[in-house]
């Protein structure tokens, strides 16, 4: 006997309907899946940084919390306790895994100089005063544009 695709397809889309008309549920295979997947893991719930909406996300991770090691992100899922988003996540919010361990991921302020080509690093204390004197800057003078329109 030589079974074909079609021959495949019948077999497979019976058993299917059999295995569901008799009970054979997948959803304890799927709990003992993701227990093993997280068993060692430590637990932090965050909020997921993409938009406004502030979903609730639970972030797994493995490492022995030592003071020069860092911990490696081995999932992330949905807080279904969370009052937004009750446990889903968008597509962006699902991707915060690759976020978080992509290894060209920027982790200190880079800035260049105007007429620079070259970015440099620079610290957050510079990065923060930095752009608090360009907004107070641009504020006051817009502020002094507004009161010249008055007068």
């Amino acid at each position: 006997m030589n079974p074909t695709r079609r021959d495949f397809l019948k077999i497979t889309t019976v058993g299917g309907a059999a295995a569901a008309v008799f009970g054979f549920d997948l959803k304890p295979a799927f709990a003992q899946l993701r227990t093993l997947k997280i068993a060692r893991a430590s637990e932090t719930r965050s909020t997921c940084p993409y938009c406004a909406v502030g979903c609730g996300t639970i972030i797994y991770t493995i490492g022995d919390r030592a003071k020069n090691v860092t911990a490696q992100v081995v999932h992330v899922e949905g807080d279904p306790d969370h009052p937004t988003n009750r446990g889903t996540l968008c597509p962006k919010g699902s991707s915060l895994q690759q976020e978080i361990m992509n290894d060209r991921r920027l982790l200190k302020p880079l800035v260049r100089r105007p007429g620079g080509t070259e970015w440099q690093e620079i610290s957050w204390d510079d990065a923060i005063n930095e752009i608090a004197a360009k907004v107070k800057k641009t504020r006051d003078e817009v502020v002094h544009l507004e009161n010249q329109a008055r007068v």
